[in-house]
This record gives C-alpha cells, sequence and structure tokens, in this order.
C-alpha cells in the first residue's frame, strides 16, 4: 500500500479529528476515555491543531488520511493511526516524519496504562524519563514522560 506524507490542512481538520476519535475509540480499555466530547475535539482540531501546531498526514493512494501526527514545538502531541491499518509501518513513518522535522529532539506522553505504545516509543529510540500519578493531565491518568535526544544520542 503506498502512502504519502504531507503537512495537513485546514480543510483536513475535521478528517484528521475523526480518525483521531476513531483511535481513541479503538484504544479504549487501554487508555481512558477522551474527557471532551466528538464535537469538541473537532473545534480543537480546526480552530487549534490546523492553526497553531504542525499538523502531518498520512494518506493512502484514494486520498484517504490513515495516520496523523501533531508537532508542537519540541514536543510530538499526538500521533494516531486508523485501527484497521495499524501494525503496517505507518506510526514508524510518522516517527521518523516527526524525527527529521525536530532532529534537535523530541518529548512526549503516553499513558501509563499503554505497554503497546510504551514499546513502540522504545523501539524507535524514545526513553521514559518522568512518570506522574496523572493529576496534572485532563485524564487524571498516570503517565510517561519519552524523550529522544535528537542526532546527538544516535549510536
Amino acid at each position: 500500500m503506498a502512502i504519502m506524507f504531507r503537512r495537513g490542512t485546514a480543510s483536513e481538520a475535521r478528517a484528521a479529528a475523526d480518525l483521531w476519535l476513531r483511535a481513541r475509540t479503538a484504544a479504549l480499555g487501554v487508555i481512558p476515555e477522551p474527557v471532551h466530547s466528538d464535537d469538541d475535539v473537532r473545534v480543537w482540531f480546526a480552530s487549534h491543531v490546523v492553526c497553531d501546531t504542525e499538523l502531518w498526514v498520512a494518506e493512502d493512494r484514494t486520498g484517504t488520511l490513515v495516520g496523523i501526527l501533531v508537532l508542537d514545538g519540541p514536543w510530538l502531541d499526538q500521533l494516531y493511526v486508523e485501527p484497521t491499518k495499524t501494525g503496517g509501518g505507518i506510526g514508524a513513518s510518522l516517527v521518523k516524519l516527526a524525527k527529521r522535522e525536530r532532529p534537535e529532539g523530541l518529548r512526549l506522553w503516553t499513558f501509563a496504562s499503554n505497554a503497546g505504545a510504551q514499546r513502540f516509543y522504545e523501539r524507535h529510540g524514545f526513553v521514559a524519563t518522568r512518570r506522574t500519578d496523572g493529576r496534572d493531565n485532563e485524564e487524571g491518568a498516570p503517565d510517561i514522560l519519552y524523550v529522544w535526544g535528537g542526532q546527538s544520542s544516535a549510536p
């Protein structure tokens, strides 16, 4: 399957939000339920994500979004793959893109309950540097700060 990676556009805010919602729904039981309504998520993508951060999209040959990456300064803020497309390398390609865009380093949070995400990020060179009890995130769920140190930390 040929996948193209490019910057997302304002006109894709809804499609990106809907992919985010599908991926979060598919992960329920592993990660906490979203604390915002579907409509609030769509407004957040349209008013913040596409305006104030870097939205990157992965699309298949039909033009359907199959993955999203949101970079906010040094933060890998969001990375989600269409639930029916996981395991095919889309997420790995999005991490590679993030590292290319932020060669000086990246930081991200993942829920402590999401062992699959922890393994994924560790395979891609991220190191857990801090664990919290969740009091500082909206979901109130324990989380882990991961850091990738950039080219200077490459072997």
